[in-house]
């Protein structure tokens, strides 16, 4: 079992107050021309107040595990590298998918659970949880078309009565399952694969402009329609000869 990670700054927890009481107090030499010959000590010491840099000062601590991130940011709030200005429309809908990895594994490197002392491991893989499931919805547009809208109120993940009566998209949808169903060869799905990755694009284009304006209704149709297309998308990679093909949406 990994030995829990002790920070090289935890010797700054290390403080102490007693300095304080070994300062000699001052005198006012302007007004005492002849001090008065020095007071016999007293049996009951008079303890003076700390001044407030000293007041929260805490000796119980003997380690400093590696800074936990809390464990229900926003989810963009987790990622301030790589999505500095939010989420939309203060800052785009598209996200560079390679620095959000970078990001995500220091993240995961610091949260660890084998890094952190026995009474922080609980916090950390709820931490390691949640920063796992930002990742995850954040890097795939779909989800983090959803989860932007789920902020506003709207559930189009979970709502499965959310779906579109556009009959030229349904029409597609239909005509890519007979074409997996009836194909022979994963070689023949090739020239669909293409096309549906062109509709899967489109779709984002659309989701992002819709973000960026505020278009809450607009960005919810089109999210429905993606749930579509990257259904199909999943079916066409899922292809085998003979098996049966079933699309949710």
């Amino acid at each position: 079992m990994s030995k829990p990670f002790i920070s090289t700054t935890s010797t700054r927890f290390f403080t102490t107050i007693h300095h304080y009481y070994a300062l000699p107090r001052s005198h006012n030499h302007h007004t005492h021309i002849h001090p008065p010959p020095p007071r016999p000590f007293r049996k009951t010491p008079v303890h003076p107040t700390p001044p407030p840099s000293h007041r929260h000062t805490s000796t119980t601590s003997t380690t400093s595990p590696p800074p936990l991130p809390p464990t229900t940011p926003h989810f963009y709030n987790l990622f301030p590298r790589t999505l500095p200005h939010g989420p939309p429309p203060s800052g785009p809908f598209p996200i560079n998918p390679s620095l959000l990895k970078k990001e995500f594994l220091t993240l995961q490197a610091q949260a660890h659970p084998d890094r952190h002392p026995s009474s922080h491991k609980a916090r950390a893989e709820a931490t390691s949880a949640h920063i796992n499931d930002a990742y995850t919805t954040l890097l795939s547009p779909l989800k983090r078309a959803q989860y932007l809208l789920s902020l506003r109120g709207i559930d189009v993940a979970g709502d499965e009565g959310m779906k579109i009566e556009d009959a030229e998209l349904l029409g597609a949808v239909m005509e890519v399952r007979e074409a997996v169903e009836g194909a022979q060869e994963e070689a023949e799905l090739e020239a669909w694969k293409r096309e549906n990755e062109e509709r899967i694009s489109g779709s984002e284009g659309v989701l992002a402009g819709c973000f960026e304006r505020g278009d809450v209704e607009g960005a919810k149709r089109e999210a429905v329609r993606l749930r579509y297309w990257v259904n199909v998308k999943e079916s066409l990679e899922g292809w085998e000869r003979g098996k049966g093909v079933v699309l949710q949406h």
